[in-house]
């Protein structure tokens, strides 16, 4: 295991089993919250702020074989660290488009961002657009087809790109 990447830790991989978008947040702002990664409103931030702000991203634009994914996010003063958590769903969640919030698809990935520096926020965001549109077709496929934490894990602490 070569943890080059700060960015990814195998305890905030998960592998989410729930149906709608308040469901999986839940689970997963629950996990983080007794790890004291975020603040006791986190949860309800994120919520509100996908509301608003959606982030899903259409795949099908680049390849229709490509699920298609997202990357929630909240304000700095709702997390007390500077990570990406992925996030695979068991089954597809309906997610609204970051590009036309109109717009909605199934999403089965999430690069979920917890980042306490506001300055940091865009490049965080930046680096996972870079890392999916890099990656190709068949190795996308292969990281949003994957259902263990462990090689999720494995697999983006190897090929995303350390600061």
């Amino acid at each position: 295991m070569s943890n080059k990447n700060a960015l990814f830790a195998e305890d905030t991989v998960f592998v989410c089993d729930r149906t709608t978008q308040a469901e999986v947040f839940t689970e997963v702002a629950n996990h983080l919250m007794l790890n004291n990664y975020v603040a006791p409103a986190f949860l309800e931030n994120i919520i509100e702020r996908e509301k608003n702000y959606p982030t899903g991203m259409d795949m099908s634009v680049v390849d229709p074989e490509l699920p298609n994914f997202a990357v929630p996010h909240t304000e700095v003063e709702f997390v007390n660290t500077r990570r990406i958590v992925p996030i695979k769903l068991v089954h597809p969640v309906e997610w609204h488009s970051m590009i036309d919030p109109s717009q909605t698809f199934d999403v089965s990935f999430l690069f979920m961002i917890l980042n306490d520096d506001k300055e940091a926020q865009v490049g965080i965001l930046a680096k996972i657009m870079d890392f999916v549109n890099g990656l190709g077709v068949e190795n996308a496929k292969k990281l949003f087809s994957m259902t263990s934490t462990h090689e999720i894990y494995e697999f983006l602490d190897e090929n995303f790109p350390v600061d």
